[in-house]
This record gives structure tokens, sequence and C-alpha cells, in this order.
């Protein structure tokens, strides 16, 4: 196939092989849902969990562009295992970001020696959980949704408000005494995420496990986390794209059959099957481009480190908000025409070619594609950058 996965980069060559690995039962994984355990065991022996984290705390400090193209590798098979690999990264960043340097020490090291597995579940849409400050830390009850990666988790990110209505925020073990994962997700795609409820009762978090403060402004730098999180998005739906298209391809050479108007013998002689291969794949490839050029951008405002200017953040905010926005455009409908030109026969559970579809419905969803276009139209017009929060 012409999506070439460019093996010189040691990460994404570890990741074409666990990609093979992945693929056997990727289909039948997607369809029981559930905890992706054997994947993850794999996935923490290879060392790509640490390969981001910086070197002075023993991990390799691994580009953001090797990162997302693993992201990316994954998602041509397994939407799911590319979603809770580049979510891993988002609440161990927020520890480099907002962390203190005793945190950062600790829990980056470690993670980097144990090759932990990140999760979440601090959804900031849903004020569900609640904390009471007792002697040195606090008193955690409630429960938060879309807890992405909970289930695999040697550590949680949790959130909760306060008495005054806060949000703050912690990073704990995902085995502590008090945390509940609820494995309650039923969404039609992303289906091994573990993105539902968490519970707390009575969790005990210590003051010096809360991750700054909500007294503490948002700067340039500490704001990449949501540029992070579409990233990861982003590349879900390029390597589901590229996924769909590299599966249909095979099928349509192997097993479609013309349709008995077309005037041809063998499907691919049909005009119109080929007319639509070719139009899927330049987009699938437009997409690719820009993932790669948002990834440098996001390389470039990450290498900065504290001293990120509003602007340079702003102008990979753009980058990047235009390669999620066409990445997802792409994702939908590649994986949804891929029917067309595989014939009916392609339809069936046993295929799992709308696993592809199911993935990307899912996520685009949690970010409405107007509000994006309306921010880039606003910068195209006026030249003014969002202000940097959820999703921008």
């Amino acid at each position: 196939m012409s999506f070439q996965s460019d093996t010189s980069d040691p990460l994404v060559a570890k990741a074409v092989e666990l990609l093979q690995a992945f693929d056997r039962d990727a289909v039948e994984r997607d369809k029981l849902g559930g905890r992706p355990t054997e994947q993850i065991r794999l996935l923490k022996e290879s060392g790509l969990l640490s390969a981001q984290i910086p070197t002075r705390y023993g991990g390799r400090g691994a580009s953001w562009l090797s990162i997302l193209r693993v992201v990316r590798e994954f998602a041509r098979t397994d939407g799911s295992l590319a979603h809770l690999f580049g979510y891993h990264h988002l609440p161990l960043n927020l520890v480099l970001f907002r962390g203190s340097d005793v945190q950062r020490e600790r829990l980056l090291r470690a993670s980097a020696a144990g090759n932990f597995v990140w999760g979440n579940s601090g959804n900031a849409m849903s004020k569900t959980s609640s904390g009471r400050h007792i002697d040195n830390g606090w008193l955690i009850n409630g429960k938060r949704p879309f807890s992405s990666g909970s289930h695999i988790a040697d550590y949680i990110q949790i959130s909760f408000e306060n008495a005054e209505g806060e949000r703050l925020t912690a990073a704990v073990p995902a085995n502590r005494q008090g945390i509940v994962i609820e494995d309650d997700w039923d969404g039609i795609g992303q289906r091994q995420t573990g993105s539902g409820t968490v519970t707390f009762h009575d969790l005990e978090i210590a003051d010096d496990e809360l991750i700054s403060s909500p007294a503490v402004p948002l700067t340039p730098y500490t704001s990449l986390t949501s540029l992070l999180q579409q990233s990861v998005l982003l590349n879900v739906f390029v390597g589901s794209a590229q996924g769909a298209l590299e599966e249909g391809r095979a099928y349509t050479t192997t097993s479609s059959r013309p349709w008995i108007y077309s005037g041809v013998d063998k499907h691919t002689d049909d005009p119109w099957i080929k007319r639509q291969y070719g139009d899927l794949y330049i987009r699938t490839l437009a997409a690719t481009e820009l993932a790669d050029k948002a990834a440098r951008s996001l390389d470039e405002a990450f290498n900065q480190g504290p001293g990120l200017t509003h602007e340079d953040r702003g102008a990979a905010a753009i980058n990047i908000a235009t390669a999620n926005l066409y990445a997802g455009e792409v994702g939908l409908a590649v994986s949804s025409e891929i029917f067309e030109v595989m014939g009916s026969r392609s339809a069936t559970t046993a295929n799992g070619f709308d696993r592809f579809w199911r993935n990307v419905r899912t996520h685009t969803l949690h970010n409405p594609a107007e509000y994006k276009k309306r921010t880039l139209g606003t910068w195209l017009l006026t030249g003014e950058f969002s202000v940097p929060a959820m999703y921008r």
C-alpha cells in the first residue's frame, strides 16, 4: 500500500511490529469490548509508553512527531489502542506542565522506570465528584464519566470540585482504595478504551498529590495539554482512514464482484471503482500530510518550554485545528464510502470493516467541527488566536 511507515524511526518500527500482533484479533476484540489486557502487556514491554518522557527523568525524550505516528500506526487496525496510547500522554504531561519539581521527579521517573500506563477520570464538563478537606488531604466522593484508560491504568488523573466549585486535579495510583472502575462504557466505537464511569467512595488524597492549583493561571506552555488531545484524536482519524482504505483495497481486489451493468468482467476494471479509489487515496494522503505538519508544529511549541509565547502557541493551535478538522471529515468519508466500492457482501459483522467508521464517528462527536471551523475563520479574518481552553 502507498502509506509507507517511516521505520527508520525506531518507535515507528516498534509500532509496526506491534500492529501485526494487534491486527490478529482486532475485529474480535472490537466486538467483545472490555480490557485489551494482552495488548497492554505487549505495549508495556515495548518501551513505547515511556519514550516521550524527558531524558532527565529516565525517558527517551521522543518527539511528538514520533509519538503521534505511533498513534496513527495503531489506528490502522485498532482505534481503541491508538486512543489509549495517545491519551496516556495527557495526564503524564499534565505532571510535566503543572506539577512541582518534586512531583515531576517522583512521578515521571517512576513512570519511566515502570513503563506505567496513565489513565484519567477528570472530565471537565461533568462536575459530578466533590471533595472536602481533611487533615493534610481530601476526601473524595462522587463519580466522573468518560474516564478513558482508567480500566488498564497504573496511575490515574482524577478531578473533583471543592466547596467553592473550583476544579482540583490529582495524580494517584489507580488501585487505591476508594477508586471503583465501573466498566460501563457502551459506546458504538472505541469499545476497548474503558471510557465509562469511575466512582469515588471516600477516596483519600494527600495535599501533595494535587497537581498545581486553580489559583495558578495557565500559560501558553502549560495549556498545551488541549493541543495534545486534539493531536491524538486527529491521528486516530488519519490512521483509521488509512486502515479502512488498506483493508478495503485488499477486499476489493480479492472478493468484490463487478456490478451487473458495469460491462466489465473484473470489479477492479470498472472506471467508477478506479476513480473512487483514487479520490479516497488523495484525501487520505492529504490528511496524512496535514497531520505531520501539525505534529511538527506541536514539537516546535513544546520545545520552547515555559517561554512559549501566545503567538507561537496560537500558530500551532491553528495547524492542529486544521489537521483535526480535515482528518475527521476524511476519516468519516473514507470509512463510510469504502463500502460502496467493496460491495454488499462486505457489510458483515464477520469482516468488521465497520469498526473504522464507528471509531471515528464516536470521537468526532466530542469535538464539533462547526465550532472549530469558526475558530479558524475568526483567525483567518482577524488574525486573532483563540484564548487557550478545552479543545483549542
